[in-house]
């Protein structure tokens, strides 16, 4: 059931963005009177469809002015893409035969080189307009909620801890640049390429040397800083194993079978070695400390609750929450950039964590949640907007670099020379996705 959930949400989601990217191509193309030939969700590779509307005869039959229509609309069954075929273009259709006919007003070719740019651009532009609408409703609905990294101590994994972080480290920096969420810490760690991150510890102010080298790792590894809960009790659960055992709202345990407890997952790392067991707990309470038997259960919980971390919210009511989704998007771009600086670094690592649609069904959860949805179809809207700017002929880049190059020189490249390219481009995009597939088929196994 957690599969077909995460399945059909991805699916959802890639068909929603798909159409949204090449409607941006159709739009500009019907502006300036360029014909569209097909407009498929999803490749009809060999010819084979799950719907066409001029190829599926139920439909036909239902809507004969269909035949007649200028463009063919339909569902391949391939879920690798979409596509808009335009009329005159060099495209991942290869259509040639169309290229040795006589060019004719209504084709692609015959249009001024700025009409052409904005044609291929507009699949790029719908996409972060998208993106700016679906984060505009999540700040209209929900708000923005973040844990502010000032006065928030972490809790680091063997990753961090090798860098020089401990558990209760406070962040104060990295390099010249002062975190306000401590929920991009990590993000920000690697994005930025921090040499130097200063922490206070205790009441010591620290400076931590970052190895380089470790930065393609930090992209690899979740969790690097999970927020240090402090283990201070905010209730204790009326059915849970502890209900009768005096803990009260406030008491904080400090030593658990004679090991320091500072935070909750100190504690876990005990408790889970202790499944069924009793322990022997030290709780301070109003400046006295009370030594307490403790109950573990067999999944090593102890049934209490914990103090809520600091959360900072910002309602936005009416327009207030459209600058507020541009900002956010501008803000997301911003970083996405980033990572694949960082991705055309090959010492970094960080192709090591391109995914492909199995590492995207994994960022869904597991049942439907509106909040999620919507803010990961905005985020995955950014990410195949600035993936199809990258200057790779095939993707939307690369026609817009040789447009601009015509633009530029007067000189428009030959078709033989954009068929050559296009071949180029298709054969290095096979190549990421299969670098992204072996990514994830190797985190799988491992």
């Amino acid at each position: 059931m957690v599969f077909l959930m995460k399945f059909l949400q991805v699916v959802l989601a890639l068909s929603i963005l798909i159409v949204v990217h090449e409607f941006g191509h159709f739009t500009f193309a019907k502006l300036f009177r360029i014909r569209v030939d097909k407009f498929f969700l999803f490749f009809d590779a060999g010819g084979t469809f799950l719907f066409s509307t001029r190829r599926s005869k139920w439909f036909t039959r239902l809507c004969p002015s269909a035949l007649k229509w200028e463009t063919e609309y339909g569902i391949g069954w391939l879920p690798l893409g979409g596509y808009c075929k335009i009329a005159g273009m060099i495209d991942e259709s290869m259509d040639l035969e169309q290229m040795k006919r006589k060019p004719q007003s209504w084709e692609f070719r015959t249009h001024n080189p700025w009409q052409r740019l904005l044609v291929m651009a507009g699949g790029v532009l719908y996409n972060f307009i998208f993106a700016i609408l679906a984060f505009s409703l999540i700040m209209a609905i929900w708000g923005e909620s973040y844990i502010p990294n000032k006065g928030t101590k972490i809790y680091p994994n063997d990753l961090a801890q090798e860098m020089g972080f401990r558990a209760g480290d406070e962040i104060l920096s990295f390099d010249d640049y002062v975190p306000e969420n401590f929920g991009m810490l990590q993000a920000d760690l690697a994005r930025r390429k921090v040499r130097q991150a200063r922490v206070l510890r205790g009441s010591d102010t620290l400076t931590l040397y970052i190895d380089g080298a470790m930065l393609g790792d930090v992209l690899g590894t979740p969790m690097m800083f999970d927020l240090a809960v402090p283990f201070c009790i905010d209730s204790v659960a009326a059915d849970g194993v502890n209900a009768g055992s005096g803990l009260l709202k406030g008491d904080r345990i400090t030593a658990v079978d004679s090991q320091e407890v500072r935070f909750l997952q100190d504690g876990r790392k005990i408790f889970s070695a202790k499944l069924g067991q009793t322990v022997e707990a030290v709780v301070s309470r109003g400046g006295e400390d009370i030594i307490m038997p403790l109950q573990v259960d067999s999944l090593g919980r102890i049934g209490v609750y914990m103090q809520n971390p600091q959360i900072i919210t910002r309602k936005y009511h009416g327009l207030q929450a459209l600058p507020a989704g541009l900002k956010f998007t501008v803000s997301t771009i911003g970083g996405y950039l980033r990572d694949l600086r960082l991705l055309a670094t090959p010492s970094s690592g960080a192709y090591k964590s391109v995914g492909s649609f199995i590492a995207i069904g994994q960022v869904f959860p597991s049942v439907w949640d509106w909040y999620q949805f919507t803010f990961l179809l905005g985020l995955f809207s950014i990410m195949l907007g600035v993936m199809n700017l990258l200057p790779i002929p095939g993707l939307d880049g690369g026609h817009i670099v040789f447009t601009l190059f015509e633009i530029v020189t007067g000189r428009k490249p030959s078709d033989r020379f954009m068929v050559a390219a296009q071949m180029v481009g298709m054969v290095l995009l096979l190549g990421l996705m299969l670098l992204a597939f072996g990514n994830d088929i190797g985190r799988l196994i491992h």
